[in-house]
């Protein structure tokens, strides 16, 4: 991640998105004190959302993004320069996982949207399991935020408020999956799941 680069696109971008998406944010006192590293854990509603995160939130932000993004050269170009990598969706990618276990220990914020893809109904998705999974190995905090539209069922729209809310920190202790487990892993993702839901 080249933070230099990552702060000029910010600076770049917030006032068309403040335009174009106004929003509130709630909970970022939260946030203070908390240490260098940990997992923001995310619901998906739109192709803005990664804007709203990047925006609101006070650190980079590594974002673990679909392969196909980055197909196109240009796009694919920009996203690894500001510390997106890709996932192959679906399919237990192991080069996402190292990449993901590589930036906690590191120090730096790794971005996860936990349903794995947007929602088209605006309603919430199954999670998928990675976050916990690499929470557990990493020894991380989860950091739950709520993205909610006041379009029909709180899907994103333009000139709407859009509302991001942060949640309280789920601590590393309360992440039991380190056995790998099926159903240790699917408990912890639920859990994250709920902390998610409890901010609409």
């Amino acid at each position: 991640m080249n933070e230099k680069f990552y702060k000029i696109v910010i600076a770049i971008i917030k006032p068309f998105v403040k335009f174009f998406y106004p929003f509130e944010v709630k909970g970022l006192n939260k946030i203070d004190n908390t240490g260098e590293s940990y997992i923001i854990c995310c619901n998906h509603l739109s192709n803005i959302d990664v804007a709203f995160l990047m925006i609101t939130h006070k650190k980079p932000i590594c974002f673990m993004a679909k392969q196909e993004l980055f197909e196109n050269k240009i796009f694919g170009w920009l996203f690894k320069k500001m510390g997106a990598f890709a996932v192959k969706r679906g399919k237990g990618d192991k080069s996402a996982l190292i990449n993901s276990e590589n930036i906690i220990k590191s120090g730096k914020i790794l971005g996860i949207f936990i349903e794995g893809t947007r929602s088209k109904t605006g309603d919430f998705l199954r999670p998928k399991s990675g976050a916990a999974l690499i929470a557990a190995k990493t020894n991380s905090n989860i950091l739950p935020v709520c993205i909610t539209g006041s379009g029909k069922n709180n899907k994103v729209k333009l000139f709407k408020k859009t509302t991001i809310s942060y949640g309280n920190f789920i601590l590393s202790g309360q992440i039991e999956c380190e056995d790998g487990s099926r159903s240790s892993l699917k408990e912890a993702t639920n859990k994250i799941m709920e902390n998610i839901i409890k901010l609409r």
